[in-house]
Formats: structure tokens, sequence, C-alpha cells
């Protein structure tokens, strides 16, 4: 047998240095990652939605994009138009609505699009990683906009945004995840959405929206407008399916004028998202999304309940607890002292992964204590039984929380 060709010396640049571990099972405390309940996964109504969407327009399986076009399964552009127009305020034909491979997908799209090597880009301090990895990877480079309960801060930004002016630099757009935040799931009130409006028309700076969590509210809270909606001459929106519904199912969707979305239909790069998803989907949920998010929202908003109460329980007053007012993340703040990124280690030794706060920020330097934890996927008693397991680590490896307030373990 001839030996193997040494491929490492061909591997391109784009090839990570890192290479990637196998897969292995998820540890007992499994606290990262956009995941959802399993338990509330709709099984029954989707089988039911499957068999009659396949027995009406199963055939059309047969031809790539169901000989329907590249923007994907008309009666789910259709929902996602009614759906945007119900919750989001936004008014889109379908012909300004194209269905991604998951919302990853349409950043990467509008990413290449708008990127050039060199480009300065506004997000938000404490920001979606994968979004922050997209944008670097293409060379650009990142400002935080500063954020408080609320979201961004607009005087801060208004002052940014001078700066750079006076520095002959102009952002190639402002990257916002405006309604519940990743990682701090706040919502950017009205006034200061028009105020944000107002300076990227101001700054000739275009928005890029991000609205994956948007569908995940609590009861009681109302999310305005997006800003699509406001401006859609200055915005391009993104929303998902991986959070109302399954992440595994990789749906997502972009809305923009024709203009835009003529140049981005090009950038899709593969021959079609899932028909078959899409199909289910659209079938499931124009007849039954309300009542689904509904009862969805109220098993998240309870599982938020139990992590805080946890957190409060065992890290006492040394953590700080963001309040989410929807989405599956708690964005945590421990004591300056601690940098979470020596947790790491520790932690997954006793069966524990987290998000440290420095992957979730522009810059390492005021995000060293922080820590995102997910509660949508585990079980109550697991989120208990997690969280303190986790102070226990904290408390061997920095002497925080102080064990005397907190129960012994």
């Amino acid at each position: 047998m001839t030996s193997m060709i040494d491929f490492s010396k061909l591997y391109s640049a784009a090839v990570p240095a890192v290479p990637s571990p196998k897969w292995a099972p998820f540890p007992p405390y499994y606290f990262v990652g956009g995941n959802n309940d399993p338990e509330e996964i709709p099984v029954e109504g989707l089988i039911k939605a499957a068999e009659s969407v396949l027995r009406r327009e199963g055939s059309k399986l047969a031809i790539y994009n169901l000989g329907l076009g590249t923007q994907g399964y008309p009666p789910l552009r259709q929902f996602v138009a009614d759906k945007s127009a119900r919750h989001r305020g936004i008014v889109a034909p379908i012909d300004d609505i194209l269905i991604t491979t998951g919302s990853g997908q349409g950043l990467d799209m509008i990413s290449a699009m708008l990127i050039n090597p060199g480009d300065t880009i506004l997000t938000e301090e404490f920001c979606y990683q994968g979004a922050m990895n997209r944008f670097r990877k293409l060379g650009a480079k990142l400002e935080g906009m500063k954020l408080d309960e609320d979201g961004i801060v607009i005087e801060a930004l208004a002052a940014q945004l001078a700066d750079l002016k006076s520095r002959g630099i102009t952002p190639k757009f402002i990257y916002t995840i405006p309604t519940i935040q990743n990682p701090t799931a706040s919502i950017l009130p009205l006034d200061r959405r028009h105020a944000l409006i107002k300076l990227a028309r101001e700054y000739n700076v275009a928005i890029f929206e991000d609205e994956c969590y948007a569908d995940l509210i609590w009861d009681g809270i109302e999310a305005p407008p997006a800003l699509y909606a406001l401006d859609p001459g200055c915005v391009i929106h993104i929303g998902s399916f991986s959070k109302c519904l399954a992440p595994a199912l990789r749906l997502g969707y972009l809305i923009a004028p024709w203009e835009l979305m003529s140049r981005l239909i090009p950038l899709k790069g593969d021959s079609g998202t899932g028909a078959l998803d899409q199909m289910v989907v659209a079938e499931y949920f124009s007849q039954n999304f309300d009542t689904h998010m509904n009862h969805l929202n109220g098993i998240l908003h309870d599982k938020l309940k139990t992590m805080v109460e946890a957190v409060e329980r065992e890290f006492g007053t040394a953590a700080e607890c963001w309040a989410p007012k929807g989405g599956i993340f708690l964005w945590i703040k421990l004591p300056d002292s601690i940098d979470v990124r020596k947790l790491l280690k520790p932690a997954a030794d006793a069966g524990i992964v987290f998000n440290e706060g420095p992957a979730w920020a522009v810059s390492p330097d005021n995000s060293s204590s922080h820590l995102r934890l997910c509660f949508a996927m585990p079980s109550k008693q697991t989120i208990r039984d997690g969280v303190a397991a986790f102070a226990q680590v904290c408390y061997e490896q920095t002497g925080i929380p102080v064990r005397s307030a907190n129960v012994q373990r």
C-alpha cells in the first residue's frame, strides 16, 4: 500500500490552526449553546404537519427548491411576512424575504456583501460570539458600543461616532441585537431605537439587526417595533426558527429591500435550504405559532426563575445577574478579582461547561469576570444541582463565594 500524501503541506490559510476534537456527549451540567428544552418540541404537531404537507406537496421534493425559486418555500416566506407584521411591525412582501439555513447563513451572506478587510464595525460591547468571529475572519475591526440594562447607551454611541469621524473613520455598519440581546437579554426602548436610527442616518452607517430571540419574551413585557419596521431604508434584518422551535431544523430568514435582496441571493452559495423542513414548519406554525410560543415562553420563564434563585442561593451577593426580559441566557458578573477563564478547566473536570465572558465581548478587559449560562435545555433540578456544583468549583479556586454565607456541600 502506498503512503498517504502529506495533506498538511497542502492546507490553505483558511484551515483552522487548531483542529476540531472528536464529538463527545454532553457533560452532566451543560450550560452552553443555544439549545432548547427537549420536552417542549411539539413532536405530535410536527408529525401531523409533515403528513399533511407531504400528502399535498411531497412530489415537489423531486425538484431543487421545489421548483419554486431560490428564496425559499413561499408559504414559509408568507408566514414570516405575517408574523413579522403582527409581532414586529414589519411590512414586507415575500419578495423581500429569503429563507436561510439558520440565521448563521444570513450572517455570512450579509458579511460577505458588506465587509472589506480593514472595515470598522460597531457591535454591542457584549455581543454574540458567532457574529464577532465572522466579522473578524473577514478582516473587520470591531468597536464596542456601551450597554446598560436597556441596551445601547445612545449618548455614548453619539460620542463614539463623533470621535470616529474626527479620525476619518466611517463604520461599515452597526450590528445590534435590540430585542432580547445576546447575552444580556435586554430590550432596546422605542426612544433609543429612534435615536439609533437618527444617528445611523446622520453618520451614513447601515444597521444590521439580528432578532433571533425576539419571539422569546416573557408574558407582560412588550417589545417595540423592530428597527426595520421603523426605517427599512437603513436596516437589514435577520431572524430564526432555531429558538422558537428547534435549532436542529436549521431555518432562519433575512428581510431586506429588493435592491439589496437581489445582491444577496447570489451569495447564498448552496442548492437551497432543506425544503422538507421549510414545508413542515410553514404547515405547523401557520396554525399553531401563538399557542406554541405562549406555552414555550412560560416554560422558559419558569426555568429562568429557577436559575436566578439557584445563583442567589449559592453565590449570594458575589454574583450580579442582569435581568433577562426573555430568551434562554442569564448573563452574570462575579467579583472583579475572578477571571472566569481560569474556572473553565476545573469546572469541566466537575462536569460543568459554561460560556466565559471574554468570548462574548469585544474586549476581554471589561468582561473577564462575566459568564453566560443557558437555562433552556437542562431540567430545573439539573439547573439547581449544576449551579451548586459551579459555586463549589468557584469557591475551591478563588475562595468566592464565602461558604459561611452559603449551604455547605
